[in-house]
């Protein structure tokens, strides 16, 4: 065949199998990849299907062409019904009523060569086919191998690291311990008062927060509390925290009385930043007389619990670090009888779902439940207590304190 004769191509089908063969005798003319003629029949079959089966013509048009440095065969099949051209077998565009293919053609393109039959074309796809899914299948089982190793050292690697992670988490775990160990006051062992803290920061990503306490023994024999609530989480409210702490220490050391060393604390540390807001909660008690005096900076009150069980918070007014007029408006004397038990702790344990008195009521009822068990165990029984209803995860602080016969 000349090409000439193979120049033009234009055939008129009322059937599929009849268009089928038509497109797979071009290809075939043609020199087109056995694979290629497949995914070209079957898509052209697709295209004309609708309008076929209605009982319409499609005309089949081929024309080789000359496309910059490559000769390509362009296909257009006139169906004016035809499917939409998306997820064809070989990719196509719509012009008008005309679907349109364009194939680079092989380098000899037409030969002189005799017309193979349907069926031995069908025959030839058939053997492509085939060996192409033993090259595929050949291919799976190569990588499906690779796969097989690559998991069994992904596996031992996984060990490793759990094993490395593991190593991490106890390291991690001795140096959080550490940290919190330095935070924190030495205890104190004090003759007639019984002293227990529970801290819990806000996540195990943040083990440190805002919350934090001091207690230290007066040469007078006293015994001074600090607790303090600085705004925020993690390392930057623990470093506002200790100045607060800090500074605390050092004016009730020197000697201001504790009315004033809340306002005291405000001058010496704003100066210094601006950015630091925290509830201070100051308490003084002499161990010998149970004598008893509160100074307060917007923190919660103290809860008093009697050995009887009646209960009361002992409210102070004040403003604390931060707020505009900072200082506690005065000092409240009580009086701690034997075996009265005194409740020190941040919003972090009293935060509540509904309003925000629930989680005072809440923790009474819970001081009054616990106040004959150890002191050592009271304030993480009242965590533990009170958190089964919280408005939103906090750094949490109790801390009691029992005046012993």
């Amino acid at each position: 065949m000349t090409d000439k004769a193979a120049a033009h191509h234009r055939t008129t089908h009322r059937s599929l199998p009849e268009l089928r063969s038509a497109v797979r005798a071009l290809a075939a003319r043609l020199r087109l990849p056995a694979e290629l003629r497949t995914r070209l029949a079957q898509s052209v079959s697709r295209v004309a299907e609708t309008e076929l089966r209605a009982g319409r013509l499609v005309t089949l048009e081929a024309a080789p062409e000359q496309a910059a440095a490559e000769r390509q065969l362009t296909l257009r099949l006139r169906a004016p019904s035809a499917t939409a051209v998306e997820s064809l077998p070989l990719p196509a565009h719509r012009e008008a009523d005309t679907t349109v293919w364009r194939i680079p053609l092989p380098a000899q393109a037409v030969v002189g060569r005799g017309a193979a039959s349907t069926v031995e074309l069908l025959e030839e796809e058939l053997r492509v086919a085939v060996a192409r899914a033993e090259t595929l299948e050949a291919d799976r089982r190569r990588v499906t191998h690779e796969l097989d190793e690559t998991n069994s050292g992904v596996l031992a690697l996984y060990v490793q690291l759990e094993e490395r992670d593991e190593q991490l988490r106890r390291a991690h775990g001795q140096m959080l311990r550490e940290l919190e160990d330095a935070l924190r006051p030495a205890p104190i062992k004090v003759d007639g008062l019984e002293l227990a803290i529970h801290y819990a920061p806000a996540g195990t990503d943040a083990p440190t927060g805002g919350d934090l306490y001091d207690w230290f023994q007066l040469p007078d024999g006293t015994v001074h509390i600090t607790v303090v609530d600085a705004l925020g989480h993690g390392v930057a409210s623990t470093r506002s925290a200790l100045n607060v702490t800090h500074a605390v220490r050092t004016l009730t050391l020197e000697g201001h009385s504790l009315e004033s060393i809340v306002g005291r604390t405000d001058e010496i540390l704003l100066p210094y930043d601006r950015e630091l807001m925290a509830t201070v909660q100051l308490v003084r008690i002499d161990p010998v007389s149970g004598r008893l005096a509160l100074a307060n900076g917007s923190h919660p009150p103290p809860l008093l619990v009697h050995e009887d069980g009646s209960a009361r918070f002992l409210e102070v007014r004040g403003r604390g670090i931060g707020y505009p007029m900072a200082g506690s408006e005065g000092l409240r004397h009580e009086q701690l009888a034997p075996d009265d038990l005194l409740v020190l702790y941040t919003d972090g344990l009293t935060e509540s779902r509904r309003d925000p008195y629930e989680g005072e009521r809440r923790l009474t009822a819970a001081a009054v439940r616990h106040r004959h068990r150890p002191t050592e165990e009271i304030p993480g029984a009242l965590a533990e207590e009170m958190h089964t209803v919280i408005l939103h995860p906090d750094d949490t602080l109790a801390l009691t304190v029992r005046r012993s016969r």
